[in-house]
């Protein structure tokens, strides 16, 4: 099995229609300029005091099964960033696109939910549209939040 950082990396080279830029654990910008939307930010951990999602289950939980198998469980933010809370006239003007990008991505994770094979069992993916704050601005988009089980000491 895959370590985390194998996962997560696999998520961050998901190609979804319609998103400008994925970004990587590395590759994180300070803040996101308007040119870089739609944009998808791997994010595995919280960068507010109010979690995007009111319940997390069993997130950096261990296991142990018969015979030995263990696992870990991981809680995983993928943010879509779509628009400027700013820009355009309100949620209502940018509702399409997002309620769009949110079938893509889904649709390519419907193609591999085990990401390539480095998750254990397949991703379990809540969807939270809504706006988010990154880098001191707000933003129109999706919060996918994913449980990932993979194999303990990978």
């Amino acid at each position: 099995m895959a370590s985390f950082r194998a996962a997560l990396f696999q998520l961050a080279a998901m190609q979804v229609t319609g998103v400008r830029n994925n970004y990587d654990l590395d590759a994180l910008p300070e803040r996101l300029q308007t040119a870089q939307l739609p944009a998808l930010l791997v994010l595995p951990i919280e960068l507010q005091e109010q979690r995007f999602f009111r319940e997390w289950r069993d997130s950096l939980g261990i296991s142990a099964f018969r015979g030995g198998i263990k696992q870990t469980n991981y809680a995983v933010t993928h943010l879509l960033s779509l628009s400027p809370r700013e820009s355009g006239l309100g949620i209502r003007s940018h509702l399409p696109q997002l309620i769009a990008l949110i079938d893509n991505y889904m649709a390519v994770l419907a193609l591999d939910s085990s990401l390539g094979g480095k998750l254990r069992l397949p991703a379990e993916v809540s969807v939270e549209p809504g706006i988010f704050a990154y880098g001191e601005r707000e933003f129109y988009g999706c919060a996918f939040r994913h449980r990932w089980t993979l194999e303990a000491g990978a």
